[in-house]
């Protein structure tokens, strides 16, 4: 495997210095990944939040070629196990950093800032009353339905709740727009060399907003949910 020294990586094959990267420039060999390489990293990117899509789909294009485990069905057992390894790991990065959302996601936890628990089941003080008066509509929806006595007032009811979730979508785009807002804040701070405490209150911000677009995403889940058995 590759080994460290005080001077930093070396290959595991020919022990040159290895400074990072897929393969050893000296020769040629795989390489494991170092340990706590992130998802940007893998792609030889900085931790941004604006990616070009087209380029990272190009760049996984490239790399699942290179690393793909047919290239190395005549190599030893070490380098074929880093070849399904790698591109075990080549896939689930893509799939992190290709979703704008899911990328925030990834580079919070990936800072160990992700944090839901009992702040995702906590309505966002903005929409206290509004979820009280959704619940009270999912019930009386639910009731209706069970009693199957009146359509005229299932067919109303259904209306009301169809008008309720498109509130709840357009506020959802807020979300999505804020989060967009905050992560552009995110790639100016990385550019200007922002301290950490700098980053952590732009992912403690991005972390909020998150559990709010969570919250909103489970109040039309659970309407869409209630219209579809009605």
């Amino acid at each position: 495997m590759t080994a460290i020294t005080k001077k930093g990586t070396v290959c595991w094959r020919c022990h040159a210095p290895h400074s990072g990267g897929h393969f050893c420039a000296a020769c040629g060999k795989i390489q494991p990944l170092a340990r706590g390489t992130d998802y940007f990293a893998f792609f030889g990117l900085p931790q941004k939040l604006w990616l070009d899509c087209a380029e990272l789909e190009k760049l996984f294009h490239q790399l699942s070629w290179k690393l793909h485990p047919d290239n190395f069905v005549r190599a030893g057992e070490y380098e074929r196990e880093l070849s399904l390894e790698r591109s075990s790991q080549l896939n689930d990065a893509y799939r992190a950093l290709r979703d704008p959302v899911a990328r925030v996601e990834y580079l919070l936890a990936h800072a160990g800032m992700r944090k839901e628990g009992a702040a995702k089941q906590q309505a966002p003080p903005e929409l206290l009353e509004e979820v009280f008066e959704l619940n009270e509509s999912l019930d009386e929806l639910r009731t209706a339905r069970a009693s199957s006595t009146d359509d005229s007032h299932l067919a109303s009811l259904k209306q009301h709740l169809e008008a309720e979730e498109r509130k709840l979508e357009t506020k959802l785009r807020e979300v999505d727009e804020e989060l967009k807002r905050i992560a552009t804040e995110w790639d100016a701070a990385f550019d200007a060399g922002a301290d950490q405490s700098q980053r952590k209150a732009l992912m403690s911000r991005m972390n909020d907003v998150l559990n709010r677009r969570s919250y909103i995403r489970n109040l039309v889940a659970n309407v869409q949910k209630e219209l579809a058995e009605a």
